[in-house]
């Protein structure tokens, strides 16, 4: 009976990667016992974003199997690391750059990395926005000190399950950084290599506007998974995010997708949707995947500013929850491009 059920798993295709679980190896154990189908699949990522369509396909694939009457789905989470981790321990590192200022990049990056972090994954988020620091702020931490450890590499500081490394812990306040483009170099390869950043599904770095000496160093000094493109609707904004595409493009760093931030307002009082930038401008980009599009919301400022990210102090509002899928979404198409070309798995017990 055992065989019959792996013969139905095996036509379940995850819906993204649009192959069946068994030859992905996500299915960690599957047995059957008085008629009862025990299926646990390993999901490629803690913050699946297609996790209910998967246990509705396992559990109907079971059910198929002539003696079972019921069937119990559990699920487990493991992130594939990329042919080629950027760093020791870390599998994934992720950009979030935008082109220019304004946008809300730094708000995005830091409500990403608390989602993934919220849906388990094991999460770091750098601060690579050296001349303008804000992540420290908006975790609530702009007075903690970056400390060394026994080995002598920065101790990143921890809020919000998230590991975290910026600038503004490692200066006064208020200091400006005076700095040309060497010292930024080294500033980079310090933050990447010479931090105890521990094991971690994925490193988000909050890039600065632009394209420059910052986001050369990085494409320069670690093997990158992908960029999240955050933009606003407006003409004048897109603009130069499409040098930021361009700028991935030439350095070979795929990009996963676009977020529309600031995409729409809802009035309180009356309701009424404003599309204050006119929503939908991100399609201008080009193919590429949209991951979700931010409406505008008193909130998001306020909770940045009182060191709180959204989608934990207002996990249900319209602004969180597209956070929330944005972030699943961005997961899904890491472990799409990671498991693009991975060879058949057949191990389980």
């Amino acid at each position: 009976m055992r065989d019959a059920l792996m013969a139905a798993l095996s036509t379940v295709n995850d819906p993204e990667l649009h192959r069946d679980l068994v030859s992905l190896g996500m299915i960690e154990h599957a047995s059957v016992d008085a008629g009862v189908a025990h299926v646990k699949v390993n999901l490629t990522t803690p913050a699946c974003p297609l996790k209910g369509q998967i246990e509705h396909d396992v559990r109907a694939a079971a059910l198929t199997v002539p003696g079972v009457q019921g069937a119990v789905i559990t699920f487990g989470a493991m992130v594939r690391a990329a042919a080629q981790p950027a760093l020791p321990g870390v599998k994934h590192v992720l950009l979030v750059g935008s082109g220019k200022g304004g946008v809300g990049k730094s708000s995005v990056a830091v409500n990403l990395a608390a989602s993934l972090a919220l849906d388990g994954a094991r999460v770091g988020l750098l601060d690579a926005d050296v001349y303008g620091p804000s992540v420290a702020h908006m975790l609530g931490q702009s007075g903690a000190k970056v400390t060394a450890n026994e080995e002598r590499k920065m101790r990143p500081l921890d809020a919000h399950g998230v590991r975290f490394i910026s600038m503004a812990n490692l200066s006064p306040a208020g200091q400006a950084l005076v700095w040309r483009g060497p010292m930024l170099h080294s500033a980079i390869q310090q933050f990447l290599k010479d931090a105890a950043w521990g094991e971690l599904d994925y490193l988000i770095v909050d890039l600065p506007p632009g394209t420059g000496d910052v986001q050369l160093s990085l494409t320069q000094t670690v093997q990158v998974t992908g960029a999240v493109i955050v933009t606003t609707p407006q003409d004048v904004a897109l603009i130069d995010a499409t040098r930021a595409v361009d700028m991935f493009r030439k350095a070979s760093v795929p990009v996963l997708g676009v977020i529309e931030n600031m995409s729409y307002f809802v009035a309180p009082d009356t309701g009424v949707t404003y599309d204050l930038f006119g929503r939908g401008g991100s399609r201008k980009l080009g193919d590429h995947t949209p991951l979700g599009e931010i409406p505008l919301e008193v909130s998001v400022r306020q909770d940045a500013d009182a060191g709180t990210p959204a989608v934990i102090a207002h996990p249900d509002s319209p602004a969180a929850l597209a956070l929330r899928q944005a972030a699943r979404a961005l997961a899904g198409q890491v472990s799409v491009r990671t498991l693009a070309h991975l060879p058949d798995q057949l191990t389980v017990v």
